[in-house]
């Protein structure tokens, strides 16, 4: 609770920084919104402001039954009102969650998120990146049971070098390197996830069983501790300070992407990324034409912002982000800055 509090307060820091931004109504705002399962805290404020990142706003989040914004479910009902002439946004209770305990139990883990969960849940646990000093110290398979040459689902996999009893294991990959478009830096390598492994016997050489394989899982293949998804919640900000970074890849090894795909940045803690921070999408083009003697020129375009990308992971010096909006297909090396 402490963390959520926190990271909600640093919203209504960065809200006040920005106080002189007004608010923009949706076109055709309701007064007001029944919530269903599925609803995120962005896509309801979708519903009522321009730029729905903004909702911790328009929340005002002094009020006491707004603080925790998991303390949302499916039936409540969200209402638009007026103070001082802003807009705002209440929360209604049904009726029923207040006569009856038991409909209280069943509302227990229904809370609406603030962004889709299933979007990035999958990206919070697994590596992701893994930084080119590490490889040569990770946890390696030197053996499956029976001298496959495979290893999948049950099998035992037989790794040296596991200098530590974490219950858990993620399987990887060292997949394509992450270079910095503008320098051509590596910055690290994107882990290729193949699957998780319990550890069953320690040792020199320890016994681990494949619980789960997205791939195929081979001798050489390394391992790292697998930590448990956080799910706290992501309240969307404003950086507190000038970002202005690009797009180093899309999520999978494709080349262009656009709402929901996963995305690489080229800038990280180091940089003052942190989670939470809403991020503006812009296109880097360039037209190539002849000029007034026939020669082949070639002239950077305006920029133009056409999305927003959401920061929920961090590293030293990457970012991942899931895109929140995209009017057109994003491509590696577009810009991305405070919005």
């Amino acid at each position: 609770m402490s963390r959520i509090i926190s990271a909600l307060l640093l919203a209504v820091t960065a809200a006040a920084a920005y106080a002189g931004d007004s608010l923009q109504l949706a076109e055709n705002v309701p007064d007001r919104h029944v919530v269903v399962k599925g609803d995120t805290l962005w896509g309801i404020a979708g519903k009522f402001l321009k730029e729905p990142w903004r909702w911790p706003e328009i929340w005002n989040l002094n009020r006491e039954q707004i603080r925790n914004p998991h303390l949302i479910y499916p039936g409540d009902i969200v209402y638009l009102d007026y103070v001082d002439g802003k807009p705002r946004l209440r929360l209604g209770k049904p009726v029923a969650s207040k006569l009856s305990p038991k409909v209280h139990e069943e509302r227990l883990g229904q809370e609406i998120p603030a962004i889709p969960r299933e979007a990035i849940e999958p990206y919070i646990s697994q590596p992701l990146v893994v930084e080119a000093d590490a490889l040569k110290d990770a946890p390696r398979i030197i053996a499956t049971n029976e001298s496959r040459v495979i290893a999948g689902n049950g099998d035992e996999i037989f790794v040296l070098g596991l200098n530590e009893e974490h219950p858990r294991w993620h399987i990887y990959r060292p997949g394509v390197p992450l270079k910095d478009p503008a320098t051509q830096e590596v910055l690290g390598f994107e882990a290729f996830f193949l699957g998780t492994a319990q550890l069953k016997q320690p040792g020199e050489v320890s016994i681990l069983e494949v619980l789960a394989s997205k791939e195929e899982i081979l001798k050489g293949d390394l391992l790292v501790p697998a930590d448990f998804p956080d799910l706290k919640s992501y309240v969307p900000r404003r950086a507190e300070q000038d970002i202005s970074g690009l797009v180093m890849s899309v999520y999978g090894g494709v080349s262009a992407g656009g709402r929901n795909s996963v995305i690489t940045l080229n800038r990280g803690s180091r940089d003052g990324v942190e989670v939470g921070h809403v991020l503006g999408l812009f296109s880097k083009r360039a037209a190539m034409y002849r000029d007034a003697e026939g020669r082949n020129q070639v002239m950077a375009l305006p920029e133009e912002r056409y999305g927003l990308v959401f920061v929920f992971r961090t590293f030293e010096r990457v970012a991942y982000g899931l895109v929140m909006e995209a009017s057109r297909p994003l491509a590696v090396g577009d810009a991305v800055r405070n919005p």
